[in-house]
């Protein structure tokens, strides 16, 4: 009975709750959100175009920013230095993503004062942003593109010819850059795997002529390569090669 009758007061206190908070809000009031608008879009298809950009970040990242060359150079130098996940790839994929970052600054500085603050004022359209947010990236590309690839994608695409790279469409461009990036990566990787390629022979040669083949020339290499990287502090001639590279 007890058990009966603490269910019927709480059945009624729900009730007497609810009827309260229908009669504290008025029945034609509905929840509202206040999203700020860009231009003439409304909030919905703001939110719409927002999730389908989205998914075209790990390209845009990739492909056209400085992400591409660094991380091959990171990449030959761990095959060089044979240490095989060390450092980790969360580790060389995260100073790839903030060096990237460093590196397009300037340029995302550009991209801010040009399209993104007067379209979040309202003061231009979606469209007139995405115009003015090009510029900036198309310079940055040209300034990182050799004139061969260029070429071979004008020719692929049929473009007419044209007086200055400028006038050329953002789909020539992107391409081109991305293989004059993956050849700038693989000459940097090629130079910096030599020395150490060096090394290994060296070592090889010494245990071949003690008649040491039991050892593995990798293993007794290896703490040279980590040590002669470490005393010509490595890291930081590596970084500021790379860096530089793009200035």
């Amino acid at each position: 009975m007890n058990g009966r009758r603490w269910t019927v007061v709480a059945a009624v206190a729900c009730w007497i709750g609810t009827a309260s908070v229908a009669e504290a809000q008025p029945a034609s009031s509905a929840l509202q959100l206040d999203i700020p608008s860009v231009g003439t879009i409304s909030a919905p298809l703001q939110v719409l175009l927002l999730l389908t950009f989205l998914t075209f970040i790990p390209a845009v990242l990739v492909t056209m920013t400085a992400f591409t060359r660094i991380v091959i150079v990171f990449h030959f130098l761990r095959q060089a230095l044979g240490t095989q996940e060390m450092p980790s790839n969360q580790i060389l994929l995260g100073l790839a993503l903030f060096l990237t970052m460093f590196v397009m600054a300037p340029v995302a500085g550009q991209v801010n004062d040009l399209a993104l603050q007067p379209a979040v004022a309202g003061t231009i359209g979606l469209n007139e942003a995405v115009e003015r947010s090009i510029p900036p990236i198309r310079e940055f590309m040209l300034q990182h593109t050799r004139q061969g690839d260029l070429g071979l994608f004008v020719e692929l695409a049929g473009v007419p010819t044209v007086q200055s790279a400028d006038e050329l469409p953002i789909r020539v461009i992107i391409p081109a850059y991305v293989i004059s990036e993956l050849k700038t990566g693989f000459q940097m990787g090629f130079f910096l795997f030599v020395p150490f390629l060096l090394i290994d022979l060296v070592v090889s040669t010494t245990l071949l002529s003690m008649g040491m083949l039991q050892l593995p020339p990798m293993m007794i290499s290896l703490p040279f390569k980590v040590a002669i990287f470490v005393m010509i502090d490595g890291w930081n001639l590596l970084v500021g090669s790379v860096v530089r590279s793009f200035l």
